[in-house]
């Protein structure tokens, strides 16, 4: 029976363990630009393992096209695990510093009432400026940026999407598809 894919583009997390060697998260980029897939979303850290990276991709694409980048990461050598997330399963956050213009009193109470109806901290005050500090999901952080927007946005910075699985499951859950992930890696 042949699997049939949902052919909607959607926004899909793609979480991978990989070596922490030099030029990794380079060698993982280009896989997906040679594929001609767009990176919405690209974060990269360590792990509590010494010696691996998470790296967290957020890719827009159609479940075929996400489920085929996927086997061709799983085919990178310093790749260890790749798992493809879902939202429902998943914890996905991005964090965002905004600087905003607040020239008067008036304007730097509303921006600071604002910070605190979202959870956001004000990490930086100057005579003529506000910078807001959020963490949160996707919309969370849209909804703030575009309300701040009216102030007048000097300056902001995001990272992408942070992910990780709800509850006891994880990316190291998967033993025997790490296993078959490296059989044939060691030969080389």
């Amino acid at each position: 029976m042949k699997k049939t894919f949902d052919t909607e583009k959607k926004l899909y997390t793609l979480s991978l363990l990989v070596q922490d060697i030099p030029g990794v998260l380079s060698q993982v980029a280009r896989l997906f630009s040679r594929k001609g897939y767009n990176i919405e979303s690209i974060v990269s850290g360590e792990t509590s393992q010494p010696g691996v990276t998470r790296i967290t991709i957020v890719i827009l694409g159609d479940e075929l096209m996400v489920n085929q980048i996927a086997a061709q990461c799983r085919k990178l050598i310093p790749v260890m695990v790749v798992k493809i997330l879902d939202e429902e399963t998943s914890i996905q956050r991005e964090f965002a510093m905004i600087k905003v213009k607040a020239v008067d009193r008036n304007a730097r109470d509303e921006v600071i009432q604002m910070a605190n109806i979202f959870r956001a901290n004000i990490i930086d005050v100057s005579r003529e400026t506000l910078t807001v500090a959020i963490f949160g999901d996707k919309s969370k952080t849209s909804a703030l940026i575009d309300l701040l927007d009216d102030f007048g946005i000097l300056e902001m910075a995001k990272t992408g999407t942070l992910a990780i699985e709800r509850g006891r499951s994880s990316i190291y859950d998967d033993n025997k598809l790490r296993e078959e992930y490296n059989y044939g890696k060691n030969v080389l």
